[in-house]
């Protein structure tokens, strides 16, 4: 037992080695707060370990066996951080080493690296280009390139010309060119590809100029055969959709697109279309067009009379326009018709339906049957939002259910085709529709037959006829060497 058992001396030399380790203990935990947690946590345990260790009997001491130190070895190694390149700046780093104190003298001798702005050789002027859209404004805008309402309010009131920024619609694009100095040297704003202002600035304000680019006009010929829908035939012919609705609505006079095409009727268009710079930019105008439906010919060729109103004319001069067109809509079904005995869908009476229903989803454009003005535009009771349109001769139509409105407020006139207004569901209505009313003198009539009872519009004055055919030669010879082409009837052939 007694060789288990510590002297007092012994005990005392442990307890001064004890205090000291503590002291050297405390020094090496101030040393470690500095490190991060990771190798802080690390180096105690290490230290903890090494107080165990020093605590026991050394190899002086006659207590017990010797015991070996072991040597610890810490090494802090810098994390790796690689090199960063954004889309508009590339930052270039030093290199890295695994010495604290080797990194700082590098550090000391190497340059300092600056953030440099990738130059673009393809936008030397510094444009920055936006396209309006719904809810932005010119203050929104920019304020996006730096510039203040200070620098806004200079432009509007820089000339008289500037004053065509008070109007910016969604769809107009704005090209900044702001240099290095932060202020706006010159503005384009861009209302189609074609025509635009430039403002640039002066000594007194800024100047301004107009754009106006002439585009590439070439021709393109397309024939189609309706298996379904003459939308979806004129889609996989690849013609524009506005192509097609604008045929629609030459022949809207003649050919009832809802109810007419069958399966196998058939349809050829000559019209233009634009290119900018080898892009192409839109389609122009419909040049010649025949349609074929259920045995029936009827062809259309585009004419300027002298006063430079633009109409297509057949073969004998006279309108393809009809006083009205026959629907308000380009394309889509008849949901009910006139019926003077109908059962009211929501009130569950017999109650006549003075009108013709044309389902369509909303916001289906609605198209003015016939020139006139309009006499009522807003709210009003179970058509919900309505207009109403004046016509020479007696004749009113009106238009119920809309979503919205269109441009045309009342007092104003409006052409044949003119977009009114769009489907919608507003007031009694079981869901998207147009509710379309025709009155003659006060009295309803079927929108469906009354239009057959009607004259068609003006046909070429004889005065102008000669000139007519003069005019349109030219387009019927093309018009029928390429109808030819793919075995198709002719278009047609000037009266003599």
């Amino acid at each position: 037992m007694r060789e288990h058992m510590l002297s007092d001396q012994h005990i005392k030399r442990i307890g001064s080695r004890l205090s000291t380790l503590s002291r050297s203990f405390n020094r090496q935990l101030s040393v470690i707060s500095h490190y991060p947690r990771g190798p802080a946590y690390l180096l105690g345990g290490l230290g903890v370990c090494m107080l165990g260790i020093l605590a026991l009997p050394s190899e002086s001491s006659n207590a017990g066996p010797a015991l070996t130190s072991l040597p610890v070895t810490t090494r802090y190694i810098e994390p790796t951080i690689d090199s960063q390149v954004t889309r508009e700046y590339a930052l270039s780093q030093p290199s890295l080493v695994a010495s604290t104190t080797q990194a700082t003298a590098n550090a000391q001798r190497a340059p300092v690296s600056i953030a440099t702005p990738i130059t673009s050789t393809a936008n030397p002027l510094n444009w920055e280009k936006f396209e309006i859209a719904s809810g932005d404004s010119l203050s929104s805008l920019f304020g996006q390139v730096g510039l203040n309402d200070g620098d806004l309010f200079t432009l509007l009131n820089s000339s008289a010309e500037a004053k065509v920024l008070n109007r910016v619609y969604p769809g107009y694009k704005l090209e900044f060119n702001i240099p290095a100095t932060g202020r706006l040297d010159q503005l384009r704003v861009l209302k189609n590809p074609l025509e635009g202002y430039l403002f640039t600035r002066n000594d007194s304000g800024y100047s301004v100029d107009t754009i106006l680019k002439t585009p590439e006009i070439r021709q393109s010929f397309k024939v189609g055969t309706i298996s379904d829908s003459l939308f979806l035939a004129g889609k996989r012919e690849q013609i524009p959709a506005t192509t097609i609705m604008e045929m629609a609505n030459i022949f809207g006079g003649v050919i009832d697109f809802i109810l007419d095409p069958r399966t196998g009727d058939e349809f050829s268009i000559l019209y233009e279309e634009k290119y900018l710079d080898g892009e192409f930019i839109g389609h122009g105008e419909i040049l010649a067009s025949r349609f074929i439906s259920q045995g029936k010919v009827f062809t259309a060729v585009r004419f300027i009379d002298n006063e430079g109103e633009v109409g297509y004319y057949n073969a004998e001069g006279e309108s393809m326009r009809k006083a009205f067109l026959r629907s308000p809509l380009d394309v889509f079904r008849i949901s009910s018709n006139f019926n003077p005995r109908r059962r009211h869908p929501v009130l569950n009476t017999i109650r006549a339906h003075k009108g013709t229903d044309y389902a369509a989803p909303t916001g289906t454009p609605i198209r003015a049957t016939s020139d006139g003005r309009v006499t009522f535009s807003g709210r009003k009771g179970s058509f919900g939002n309505l207009i109403i349109v004046k016509h020479s001769g007696g004749f009113e139509t009106k238009y119920a259910h809309l979503n919205k409105f269109g441009a045309y407020n009342k007092g104003a006139r409006v052409r044949q085709g003119d977009i009114i207004g769009y489907v919608g569901s507003t007031g009694s209505a079981t869901g998207p529709h147009l509710h379309y009313e025709f009155l003659v003198n006060g009295v309803h009539q079927n929108p469906r037959t009354i239009v057959d009872k009607l004259p068609k519009a003006r046909s070429v004055d004889p005065a102008q006829l000669q000139r007519f055919k003069s005019q349109t030669a030219g387009l019927v010879e093309q018009f029928n060497a390429l109808a030819a082409q793919g075995e198709k009837p002719a278009l047609l052939t000037l009266a003599q």
